[in-house]
């Protein structure tokens, strides 16, 4: 009987599982962050202890497994080519997390996927085939994000405090609250882009408030959002799934736009990668 694994590993964790033939889940593990762009050996270290975990409860040898592992990075030049190497399982993919969550989401069918968490990534499955777009990090990307949704709370503070845009009782209360414009520019200089996406559920907060700027920074994002999905959707009505923490938010907010093509996810990432180890065999 063939066993299988599948991993789901992002830059806050990493989640196994080992499962049969027929989809039966017979083991189950966690590691610490994945990504194998910005860490290589600790993301190694967090895929085979999760790994590990796993086929010990199912009482597999790694050796055994068909393994699918979705990863942060994994679309990164020689990314995936490093960890292919190191690997101890008889057969291995490497996929983006991305890829998987969109298998996940939607299973064989075709559809897009709109993953916005602190980062974002859209995706297509068409007859089988997939086309991402986007993630491509915070300093040029992530249109949408968590990330560009706090920075554009601290942008419209700075902008309110020169003079240059309307103040609203948002924009005041940041400035008070990071105690000026300078410390505003310090935070900036030392933040990441996770730190930058905690201010996202203030600007929700205040835009369900009513606040003109908090409504004005969602706006742009839906935009955002909108423009990469309707890219995907190329004129046609496939069905369409929001995941991340900031998904079921523009679900909601562009309901309106898309109506009954957005459809509840089928399953996660790690269903997903499950799913595509099934079809190593």
């Amino acid at each position: 009987m063939g066993l299988f694994l599948g991993i789901d590993g992002g830059g806050s964790g990493c989640r196994a599982a080992v499962a049969d033939g027929a989809g039966r889940i017979l083991g189950r593990g966690e590691g610490g962050a994945a990504n194998i762009w910005t860490n290589r050996e600790g993301a190694l270290a967090s895929i085979l202890a999760a790994a590990g975990a796993a086929a010990a409860e199912a009482g597999a040898e790694p050796s055994r497994l068909a393994a699918v592992l979705g990863l942060a990075g994994a679309n990164m030049a020689g990314a995936a080519a490093w960890l292919a190497g190191r690997l101890p399982f008889a057969a291995a993919r490497i996929e983006t997390d991305v890829v998987v969550a969109l298998k996940g989401a939607l299973g064989p069918a075709d559809g897009v996927a709109a993953t916005i968490g602190t980062g974002s990534v859209f995706g297509v499955q068409r007859g089988g085939g997939v086309r991402m777009l986007g993630g491509w990090g915070f300093v040029l990307g992530d249109q949408g994000s968590g990330a560009r949704i706090g920075r554009a709370l601290l942008e419209a503070a700075l902008l309110a405090h020169d003079g240059l845009a309307e103040a609203t009782p948002l924009l005041g209360a940041v400035l008070a609250d990071f105690g000026g414009p300078e410390a505003i520019v310090a935070f900036g200089q030392r933040a990441v882009p996770a730190d930058f996406a905690r201010e996202a559920p203030r600007v929700l907060a205040a835009d369900a408030a009513g606040d003109a700027a908090a409504r004005a920074i969602m706006d742009a994002a839906a935009a955002a959002v909108a423009a990469s999905i309707d890219r995907l959707q190329a004129g046609d009505a496939l069905p369409l799934a929001f995941l991340g923490g900031l998904g079921p938010e523009f679900a909601r907010r562009l309901a309106p736009r898309y109506g009954s093509l957005i459809r509840p996810p089928l399953g996660s990432g790690l269903d997903g990668a499950l799913a595509m180890a099934r079809g190593l065999a």
